[in-house]
């Protein structure tokens, strides 16, 4: 029987179908479109929640991710020094934390200014380098041989041995009141002839410029002392005392410096 009421069109009350429900199942096209509108809003939502960084939250987003130029993407002058350039890079990235794009384009921005930076200095070095090399080649021919018996040695020893003869002075100044500084000026020649050694591999040579060292440290100081005013030195200072000064300055730079 209801069977045949389907086919015929009637209209159909029951308890268990609302009458909005009936309404569709008489009208199929707009129980269609209400199913595509359906499927539709559902999309766009699931879209959306997907598209949004940690579940749709609001996030700022760095407004200068399209800006070319490094210096105006971090918002600082182009004469900006490192410490700017840092501070910049540093507050930006806490402002937009937690959108990833716009750490991207912070951090791009930041790496370029760095290896520019970076370029710049090593120019500079190689410039320096090559002017210097050239004022060398364009010296009198006398200075040419004495730099031919100067080398640069790397900073850590020279300042290890500038140092250990520091503190051969200072050792000397302190033990002034008990005696002369024979055995602090020995102690300094040793250690300028071991280091000539090491380098020189000739114990002979080593012994000849260390030996010429002192002796010329110790002729300079006895002319040069003498000629400076009282009143900028010590009372206690003897003139050995000073002269022995002068001749560690003379062991350091013979022992660094020359080859």
């Amino acid at each position: 029987m209801s069977s045949s009421l389907l086919l015929s069109g009637s209209t159909v009350s029951s308890s268990f179908i609302a009458p909005s429900k009936l309404s569709l199942l008489r009208n199929p096209n707009q129980s269609l479109l209400l199913s595509r509108n359906v499927s539709r809003t559902f999309k766009t939502t699931t879209r959306c929640a997907a598209d949004s960084p940690y579940g749709g939250s609001n996030v700022p987003t760095f407004p200068r991710t399209r800006v070319w130029d490094p210096y105006r993407r971090l918002g600082i002058s182009p004469y900006a020094s490192e410490e700017e350039i840092w501070a910049s890079r540093n507050f930006l990235l806490e402002q937009y934390a937690g959108h990833e794009r716009s750490q991207e384009s912070i951090e791009g921005a930041f790496e370029k200014l760095l290896m520019s930076s970076f370029v710049k200095r090593k120019k500079t070095k190689i410039n320096l380098k090559t002017r210097l090399k050239k004022k060398v080649e364009e010296s009198p021919p006398w200075l040419k041989a004495l730099l031919d018996f100067v080398e640069m040695p790397p900073m850590d020893t020279v300042f290890r041995r500038l140092f250990l003869f520091a503190f051969m002075g200072g050792w000397s100044i302190m033990n002034s009141a008990e005696g002369g500084p024979a055995f602090q000026v020995a102690v300094s020649l040793a250690a300028c002839i071991y280091f000539l050694n090491e380098k020189t591999k000739s114990l002979g040579r080593a012994c000849l410029i260390g030996i010429g060292a002192l002796t010329a440290g110790w002729f300079c100081g006895s002319l040069v002392i003498p000629m400076i005013p009282t009143v900028f030195i010590n009372p206690t200072w003897t003139l050995e005392l000073l002269t022995s000064l002068v001749a560690y300055v003379f062991l350091f730079l013979s022992c660094t410096f020359l080859k």
